[in-house]
């Protein structure tokens, strides 16, 4: 089949070139030479853009992968990263992105008409999406400023904690109900993200968090890369009273590649087959409707079945959504109208 575009709602790419592992130039991101995401791949893919994520790293040891192949596990959540810290890397990773739209990489977009014309001219659309709000401050200056740079999406979380609220742990078998929900000043950033009509990413949050968005924000509920509770019984996945709380508000799920939440046993082995990722799209269009799924891979900041590996190998995924009996409007859907649908509805 032909691939129609592709629109992610998710990607760790700023990460990889913050920290040296993907260059700038025909060798990195604007050649061949990234990880899972970069222009010439995304050319095979027809990868046409997505949530790019800005996301501090933890300071202290980082958190052993290993254990994630382990039949259960638990790993114990990195500590707060401060204010200063969080805020200068930050805007280091935003800089990162505002030079790839300077060098013509990319579209920053800030409307979905943005979007549709970068997607129309063959630009790779690029929606700044904040993973973790340590480096905003409670006097929401922070949040000003990088909304005047085009941030549109917002996670008050990555599972650590911060300021705003609390996370669900890297834990299986278990709920997203791991602790408490959003902090009074979360609750302020809730109605502030409302207010400047950026959309609030409840993946990462824990499940009272997430109720805690669901009763303060007025806007759609969005988990931009999440997958089913019911057929992976991780704590990052979402049960069917959240994914009904999503349908009710007209929001959107955008299935996560990553493989230790896609398999029924929670280990992180790429030798997952794309049947899962079909398995979780089945039952959360059968949850949350069809005009309320999409895509939110993670690349390069997960592993993924090794089918799909990077994002040349989302063809891949599209054949078997076309195998399994999807047709091409409902693909076509999956795999990029649906965000436009709900991006529109937020941003206005």
């Amino acid at each position: 089949m032909q691939t129609p575009p592709i629109f992610d709602g998710h990607n760790d790419l700023l990460l990889r070139v913050h920290s040296g592992n993907v260059p700038f130039g025909p060798d990195g991101f604007q050649g061949g030479g990234g990880h899972q995401v970069d222009l010439e791949k995304a050319r095979a893919g027809g990868f046409a853009g997505g949530f790019f994520a800005i996301f501090v790293p933890s300071q202290d040891a980082s958190m052993d992968m290993e254990e994630m192949n382990k039949p259960a596990y638990d790993l114990p959540l990195p500590a707060q990263v401060e204010w200063s810290t969080a805020s200068r890397i930050a805007l280091s990773q935003a800089a990162i992105l505002i030079r790839l739209e300077r060098e013509g990489a990319l579209r920053i977009c800030r409307s979905t008409s943005d979007i549709n014309s970068a997607m129309e001219a063959g630009v790779l659309a690029a929606v700044m999406h904040m993973e973790g709000a340590e480096a905003i401050d409670p006097d929401f200056h922070a949040l000003d400023v990088l909304f005047g740079a085009g941030l549109r999406s917002l996670g008050p979380v990555w599972s650590r904690p911060t300021i705003y609220g609390h996370g669900v742990p890297f834990r299986f078998p278990s709920t997203g109900d791991t602790g408490p929900g959003l902090t009074a000043d979360g609750i302020r950033l809730i109605k502030k993200c409302n207010e400047l009509r950026i959309l609030i990413d409840l993946s990462h949050l824990n499940e009272a968090g997430f109720w805690d968005v669901a009763k303060h924000s007025n806007a759609p509920l969005v988990a931009t890369h999440s997958n089913a509770y019911a057929l992976c019984a991780h704590s990052r996945n979402l049960t069917d009273r959240q994914l009904h709380a999503i349908r009710d508000s007209d929001g959107m799920v955008g299935l996560n590649f990553a493989v230790a939440f896609l398999r029924q046993d929670g280990r992180m082995d790429e030798a997952t087959s794309i049947d899962r990722m079909i398995a979780h799209l089945d039952y959360l269009i059968q949850e949350v409707g069809e005009d309320r799924v999409g895509l939110g891979s993670d690349f390069d900041g997960a592993i993924v079945p090794a089918e799909i590996r990077h994002v040349g190998g989302l063809p891949k995924l599209c054949e078997a959504m076309e195998k399994h009996g999807y047709d091409r409007d409902l693909i076509a859907k999956i795999c990029h109208k649906n965000w436009l649908r709900v991006l529109g509805k937020t941003w206005g």
